[in-house]
Formats: structure tokens, sequence, C-alpha cells
């Protein structure tokens, strides 16, 4: 599992669809597996949970993408991989979460 978070001053929508765009774009095998919005008085958060096939490790890994914004304040973005490894109790081969997170990281860079 590897995790990234970001603080972001930018439209909370705009960037929330350069995210899903640049993920679904990103990868021939890329796919938005389930989402969910919620909104307070003044917060905001959107959840968005992808996934697709890491050729190197032979499986399919999944990125959770996660948008927090109170009131007028700065996005707060966390991503989260998981899958991925070939082990029974130990994860021994995470190349493909951390691309996958890689990838994530360059449209928020």
């Amino acid at each position: 599992m590897a995790k990234m978070e970001w603080t972001k001053y930018e439209n909370f929508d705009a960037l929330l669809d350069r995210i899903t765009n640049g993920i679904l774009r990103g990868s021939v095998s890329a796919s938005l597996e389930n989402s969910a919005d919620f909104r307070g008085l003044d917060a905001r958060c959107s959840i968005r949970v992808f996934e697709r096939y890491s050729a190197f490790g032979k499986n399919r890994v999944s990125l959770s993408v996660t948008l927090f914004q109170d009131g007028n304040g700065p996005v707060q973005i966390c991503g989260i991989t998981s899958g991925g490894s070939q082990a029974i109790f130990l994860k021994i081969n995470t190349i493909g979460e951390e691309s996958f997170l890689e990838k994530l990281n360059k449209l928020l860079i």
C-alpha cells in the first residue's frame, strides 16, 4: 500500500475532473470502479476508486482518491493504492501500486 497527500489552492470541481480524466486516459485498462460525493454546510468531500491492470505484476491494482474542502479553503487530496502484491503474507511487489500513485502525482504537480 502506498499513500501520498497534497494541498491545492484550486477549484474543487476542475481538480476532480482533471484527476478523473487524467487517470482514465492514462491507462488503457483504467476504470472508475465507484465514487461518492458528500456536502455539508461549508464542506465537500469526493471519493473516487480507480482500478487498472499492472503488466509488471500481472494483477490489478486500485487507487482511491479523496478530495476534501472546507469552505473556501484549500482542497486536501489523499491518494492510496492497494493490491498488486503477489505474496501471501507480505508485500514483495509494490511496483504496480507505486506506478499508479505516480500517475496521480504527475496530475497534481
